[in-house]
């Protein structure tokens, strides 16, 4: 099947009050996420985009003394392909795993 591809891009900047380290300078990234290309997956789609702009879909951790951006709690599938193993697809459980959690 066809996928859709979300790309997020999160700049370098500081932390803000509410954050682990508030003041903090943190490193951004370019982050990737693949849903299924079908009703489901554009639903879900649109979830994540709200979910992102609530500001849950990530967070900043602490990692070898440098403060940088990782996703947060809710499950994205990283790749394409690979298995639940692999972040990937086929799994099953994924689409209403993520929506339960949404």
């Amino acid at each position: 099947g066809t996928a859709l591809r979300l790309l997020f891009k999160m700049l370098s900047s500081c932390s803000k009050v509410g954050d682990p380290h508030p003041g903090q300078p943190y490193k951004g990234g370019d982050f990737c996420a693949f849903l299924p290309d079908n009703r489901e997956g554009q639903k879900i789609a649109m979830l994540l985009k709200k979910a992102f702009e609530h500001g849950l879909t990530f967070q900043i951790k602490s990692c070898n003394g440098e403060e940088r951006v990782t996703w947060g709690l809710i499950p994205h599938k990283t790749s394409w392909d690979g298995g639940k193993a692999r972040n990937g697809y086929p799994d099953a459980q994924y689409l209403r795993e993520v929506c339960t959690v949404l």
